[in-house]
């Protein structure tokens, strides 16, 4: 009880209310019982306690409904005079007491807290709990109502809770102030609750990440949980504790300059699967020769790793003067210590004969500066840039920067796939595997279906594909989900990309394989096949169409076989 709002108004108004109120009531009734007054023959009369108690409450609150049951004597007007006083003092004490509670911090914190668990109690939806709010979780929170999954948010900070109040999030985002590490806080956000299918944590701080994970890890061991790694030891603490989605946007970044060198087609069909550009998108291609990095920390670390990986010269400019220079070794490159936009600097590090700079720093000011002046210096230069906020209006965009790296971006379109549409992320990770001469194959047909076709998955179950879950033991073909329910003759535009089956990935499966209970397809095509794909999946009549080649008996509606 000492954490409701009702246990702090009992609290804090009982001298008030208990004391105060109570005390000087009874001393007024008490005298009002022992003064003696006349009815109306003249006669003596006590008032009784009901009346005494019944004149006092009404003449505390300045109401006056007059003197009764009888015309007071002057002894007990006398009396009465003086008890408005004390008992209307009292009052407004005790109001006093009540308005100062309504405004105290303390109790409004508690009162909202107490308002967060009643909306939890009643949300019977799926939704995630995401742990602290700012530009990256409030990209996450829109994806995730596109999706129709509500959002859960534990933040601290009034200030952020006041900004994501004012976004006004439809549906309503459900707040709660309190740490993120403290376990009581995580159950009140209903962690254990059976509609709760994820938790997000973000943070920069990987110790706090890791208490995180380990927290909801004891507290609910079936949670899918998204949490942020920015080292490689970091990651494998959490793989340790069975976290299913690990986020390092600097391994990803890494991983894509790796790809820029050596497979630039996958990286472009990544990152359009990603989000992060289109299919005709030119290629970023990498030459090989001398890299110039400017920036050694986690982010310049994981490149280095991939440069080294590819025998390339790399050469370092850190600006955080109180880093010390290491010796050049193995794990540590050549690494200078200055401002990355000073000229003597980028030319004792041999700028004029880099074939590309890496600014890479967690300033998006400084990485603008040292391009600039690296292209000054050497115009032929490949500039590659490391953008930090996640603005509208990018000024990045407008640079001339040959290819632009967004950590918060990839941050939020890695966990929404991992989330909210986990074959997509499960796909990407195969990809991975395939040669460019596939990946060039598969983006020729991906453009022929359309210059921006659409991804979308379909599990076959009772929500998603209710008629097929019904047929599947009639050996269904897989053809059937790209017939065409204007003509069932001609097939959409339709590829299958992935099918997930007990736990076993498939990339490309043919269509004449049959669909089974709980399959997981991902499927890319253009918003009419996807639509008539839905139909036949959740609608009698077009997959009776889409089956037998005739239309079913709908309201005299025929169609041509």
């Amino acid at each position: 009880m000492r954490s409701s709002s009702l246990w702090l108004i009992l609290q804090r108004m009982r001298t008030p209310f208990l004391i105060i109120i109570i005390l000087t009531y009874t001393i007024s009734i008490i005298g009002l019982l022992l003064i003696e007054g006349v009815d109306a023959e003249g006669r003596a009369y006590r008032l009784s306690i009901f009346d005494a108690f019944y004149f006092i409450s009404y003449t505390a609150t300045t109401i006056g409904f007059g003197e009764t049951p009888f015309t007071f004597t002057y002894p007990q007007r006398i009396w009465v005079s003086m008890s408005i006083f004390f008992t209307v003092t009292g009052w407004f004490y005790s109001l006093g007491s009540l308005v100062a509670l309504l405004q105290d911090k303390l109790f409004l914190e508690e009162f909202a807290r107490a308002k967060f668990r009643r909306n939890i109690a009643y949300l019977k939806e799926k939704y995630i709990i995401i742990l602290g709010y700012n530009s990256i979780t409030s990209e996450i929170i829109k994806k995730a109502n596109e999706y129709g999954l509500r959002s859960v948010v534990i933040e601290k900070d009034e200030s952020k809770r006041n900004h994501l109040l004012l976004e006004n999030f439809t549906p309503p985002v459900y707040c709660l102030n309190a740490d993120v590490h403290n376990p009581e806080a995580l159950e009140t956000a209903g962690i254990k609750s059976i509609y709760c299918r994820a938790i997000v944590s973000l943070f920069e701080n990987d110790a706090l990440n890791l208490r995180i994970a380990l927290t909801s890890k004891i507290l609910n061991s079936n949670i899918t949980m998204a949490i942020k790694a920015t080292t490689k030891n970091q990651a494998e603490n959490l793989q340790d504790l069975g976290v299913q989605i690990i986020e390092n946007p600097f391994e990803i970044i890494a991983t894509h300059i790796h790809l820029a060198i050596n497979a630039p087609h996958s990286l472009r069909l990544i990152r359009w699967l990603y989000g992060l550009g289109h299919l005709h998108d030119p290629l970023l291609r990498l030459p090989r020769g001398k890299y110039l990095v400017c920036g050694y920390g986690r982010m310049g670390k994981s490149i280095y790793e991939v440069l080294k990986e590819n025998h390339f010269e790399t050469v370092f400019a850190e600006i955080d003067s109180q880093k010390k220079e290491p010796t050049p070794s193995e794990a540590h490159p050549k690494i200078v210590i200055g401002d990355g936009d000073d000229k003597e600097m980028l030319k004792a590090l041999g700028i004029q004969e880099c074939a590309a700079i890496i600014a890479g720093t967690n300033d998006d000011t400084t990485n603008l500066s040292i391009l600039a002046t690296a292209k000054k210096l050497n115009p032929s230069i490949i500039t590659i840039a490391r953008e930090n906020e996640l603005e509208d209006f990018s000024i990045f965009q407008n640079s001339g920067i040959d290819s632009v790296f967004i950590p918060a971006k990839i941050l939020i379109n890695k966990t929404v796939h991992a989330i909210l549409n986990p074959a997509l992320d499960q796909f990407i990770k195969h990809i991975y595997a395939l040669d460019e001469t596939d990946i060039i194959a598969l983006t020729k047909t991906l453009l022929n279906i359309s210059m921006h076709p659409s991804i979308f998955a379909l599990k076959i179950d009772a929500t998603q594909a209710p008629m097929l879950l019904k047929h599947t033991n009639n050996t269904l073909p897989l053809s059937l989900l790209k017939t065409s329910l204007k003509n069932r003759r001609i097939d959409n535009n339709l590829i299958v990309l992935m099918r997930l089956r007990n736990k076993e990935v498939s990339l490309f499966p043919s269509w004449n394989e049959t669909i089974a209970i709980n399959d997981l397809f991902l499927f890319a095509g253009d918003e009419n096949a996807q639509d008539h794909l839905e139909s036949i999946a959740q609608n009698y009549y077009e997959f009776y169409y889409a089956l037998e080649g005739k239309e079913k008996s709908i309201f005299g509606r025929l169609r041509t076989p």
